[in-house]
C-alpha cells in the first residue's frame, strides 16, 4: 500500500493512533471498480430531486462565517438525515434555479453512512475496518458522511480550514476524515491542498451553535491565522484512492473551473474512548441516530 512522501512532523501530535502523520495518501485502499456504484447512487438521488422533491428551505452558505437564518433548521437537523445542499449562485432572486437542479447540487449529507445501503457498505467495509484497527482505533464511531460533487465550472472553493473547528472534541486529536476519490482529483478540477505539519498546532477557531434568537444558526468563536498560500501542497489522487485527514491539519480546495466534476465520498470518525463530543457542535447525535460504531 503506497504512501505519499509528504507527511507532517510527529512533534507535538496529540493523536496516539495516528502518530507522525497529518495526512496519508493511500493508493490501493479502494479500486476503480469498487467505487463504481457510488456515483450511480448519487445520481439516483439527484433523479429524485428533479422528479419529486422541492428542496425548500434551501441551504446556502453565504460565507464561511454566516448561514442564512431561513435554512437553520434544515442544516442543524441534517445530521441524522439525507439532505441536499446547493452551490452558491445557482438561484435567482425569486429562488428559481439558473441551471438544472441536478447540476446545482454541492453535496448530499449528512447520514448516508446510516441510511443508504451503498454508502453504509462502503463506510463499514472490511478494508475500512481493517485500516481502523491498524491505526489503533479502539472505539471509533461515525459522526457524519457526505457525497461531494464539486460540479464542473461552479464547484465552489473550500477555504483553508481544520475539521476540528466544526467537529470539536476534548481532548483534541480524536477526529479522522476518510476522503475517497470517486473520480480523478486533479489541480484543474479542485483536488485537496494541505499544509504539512499543521496538525501539530492546535486550533484557534470553533464553529458553535448560536444562541436562541440569533440571526444565524451557528457562529464562529476565535479566528484563523493568515495562511501563506506557498505553504500548501496539492494532493491529486486517482479514482479509487483514499486520503486520511487528521482533524487538525489545515486543508483547502480551489474552485473547479474545469469541465470535469470531482466526485468524492467522505466520512468522519471519532475515537470515542475517553473522548467528549462538544455539545456546542452543530452536529449532535440523536435518539434516532446515535453515532454508530465503525466496527460491525
Amino acid at each position: 500500500m503506497g504512501q505519499n512522501s509528504l507527511r507532517g512532523s510527529s512533534a507535538g501530535c496529540a493523536t496516539a493512533w495516528l502518530p507522525s502523520a497529518c495526512f496519508y495518501h493511500m493508493l490501493g485502499q479502494g479500486s476503480r471498480e469498487e467505487v463504481g456504484s457510488q456515483p450511480c447512487r448519487a445520481w439516483w438521488y439527484c433523479g429524485l430531486l428533479v422528479g419529486s422533491w422541492e428542496p425548500l428551505p434551501l441551504m446556502a452558505f453565504v460565507s464561511q462565517h454566516q448561514i442564512q437564518k431561513g435554512s437553520s433548521d434544515y442544516f442543524l437537523t441534517s445530521g441524522d438525515k439525507i439532505r441536499f445542499f446547493f452551490e452558491k449562485g445557482v438561484l435567482d432572486e425569486r429562488g428559481n434555479f439558473l441551471i438544472p437542479k441536478e447540476k446545482s447540487v454541492s453535496k448530499i449529507g449528512h447520514a448516508l453512512h446510516a441510511y443508504d445501503p451503498v454508502f453504509k457498505q462502503v463506510t463499514h467495509s472490511s478494508k475500512v475496518q481493517e485500516l481502523g484497527r491498524k491505526l489503533g482505533l479502539e472505539r471509533p464511531v461515525v459522526v457524519q458522511s457526505m457525497y461531494i460533487f464539486k460540479q464542473p465550472g461552479i464547484g465552489g472553493e473550500v477555504t483553508p480550514h481544520q475539521d476540528a473547528t466544526f467537529l470539536y472534541t476534548e481532548p483534541l486529536g480524536r477526529i479522522l476524515g476518510f476522503w475517497i476519490a470517486l473520480e480523478d482529483a486533479t489541480q484543474e478540477n479542485g483536488c485537496l491542498w494541505f499544509i504539512p505539519g499543521s496538525h501539530t498546532r492546535g486550533i484557534t477557531r470553533r464553529m458553535v451553535r448560536a444562541a436562541s434568537g440569533s440571526s444565524t444558526c451557528v457562529e464562529f468563536v476565535g479566528s484563523d491565522p493568515a495562511y501563506d498560500d506557498n505553504q500548501f501542497i496539492p494532493l491529486p489522487i486517482s479514482k479509487g484512492g483514499l486520503i486520511l485527514i487528521h482533524g487538525e491539519v489545515v486543508h483547502k480546495s480551489e474552485l473547479n473551473s474545469s469541465e470535469s466534476s470531482r466526485h468524492a465520498f467522505t466520512f468522519h470518525v471519532m475515537e470515542a474512548k475517553d473522548t467528549s463530543w462538544s455539545k456546542e457542535n452543530w452536529l449532535q447525535p440523536t435518539p434516532e441516530l446515535p453515532f454508530p460504531s465503525l466496527y460491525t
